[in-house]
């Protein structure tokens, strides 16, 4: 699409293409989408919405009429609708919209019914065991669905039970990490391998070389680390100056993997931000000690003056690939 596009623009200011044909032009090299693309996209958009309306539409109707149902009604209910929602799955094909909504569905009506379950006999369970069983018995089917959605879902599910475990027992990571800081390195650690494995495995398993998962899967793992060096900068006396380098080691990876190996906009993006939230936060910790208004101003100047350059360096970068 690069290269059409780079054609389309050449043979426009060669004068080839007319004014009034580069609407059909960019339509024909499918670098602006059809009215059959528009279509399709606003069908799989409201199937999408449709099966999640669902799911959480049967999970609403049991808690609002609680006292009404009764516990084999409620059981019945949820058990039915993830039968069903398999049943679907099963009789489509495997890869169409249809099917993956259906598996979607039956996985989020899972963690309703764990959640009835608990609710109704009162198992006493701490609450990160309801994500880790959920995430633990949907793992069969994000194996078998080769969804990414479902994937996201699951680590999504793993990174609630980490956080939910350390505010139950935070006792065992301080063992391990000494500070209260060992959730967050948890949560980065885990984020980073699933992320690094993730984009070793989609060079062989085509189905997770889709980009909003691998970008959402590089948030996760920026989001912790990052938390971190703002805990350093704002003096938290749990941490020590070794989340500095990592974020440094890290900056650079994600720099050099997406400028030099393989480009990609949205993970520069999320290093600029990155670098402007932390050089900023360290600046407004030092200057603004002193209390005089100007220091505000001073620090406006450097977001404006750092967001700027980021936004022309991403604009250079941008016309580079499209050269």
């Amino acid at each position: 699409m690069t290269s059409h596009r780079s054609q389309i623009i050449e043979f426009i200011e060669q004068g080839i293409i007319s004014a009034e044909k580069i609407g059909d032009a960019l339509i024909t090299a499918k670098i602006t989408p059809n009215g059959k693309s528009w279509r399709t996209f606003i069908d799989n958009l409201l199937l999408w919405f449709g099966g999640l309306a669902l799911s959480f539409a049967a999970m609403f109707f049991i808690a609002y009429n609680w006292k009404e149902i009764g516990y084999f009604a409620k059981f019945g209910m949820v058990e039915g609708f993830i039968v069903l929602a398999i049943i679907v799955y099963c009789k489509l094909a495997e890869n169409t919209i249809a099917g993956k909504v259906s598996l979607l569905a039956a996985t989020i009506s899972l963690g309703v019914l764990l959640a009835l379950y608990g609710q109704i006999y009162q198992t006493g369970a701490d609450p990160w065991q309801l994500f880790f069983k959920w995430a633990l018995l949907m793992l069969p089917w994000a194996v078998i669905g080769r969804f990414p959605a479902i994937w996201i879902v699951w680590v999504a599910l793993i990174n609630v039970s980490i956080i939910m475990y350390y505010r139950t027992f935070r006792g065992v990571f301080g063992l391990v990490f000494g500070t209260e800081s060992g959730m967050l390195w948890l949560t980065f650690l885990f984020n980073t391998i699933t992320f690094i494995t993730w984009q070793l495995l989609a060079t062989t398993w085509h189905w997770l070389s889709e980009r909003w998962a691998v970008r959402l899967l590089a948030v996760g793992s920026g989001v912790p680390l990052n938390w971190l060096v703002l805990s350093l900068i704002f003096g938290h006396q749990d941490v020590n100056g070794f989340p500095l380098l990592v974020w440094t080691l890290w900056l650079f990876a994600m720099y050099f993997i997406y400028r030099k190996v393989k480009l990609d906009l949205f993970m520069l993006v999320m290093c600029c931000l990155s670098s402007i939230t932390v050089v900023v936060s360290f600046l407004g910790k030092h200057l603004l000690r002193s209390g005089k208004p100007v220091t505000f101003l001073f620090l406006a100047l450097i977001v404006i003056g750092m967001g700027s350059g980021a936004a022309f360096w991403l604009k250079h970068v941008h016309q580079e690939r499209q050269s």
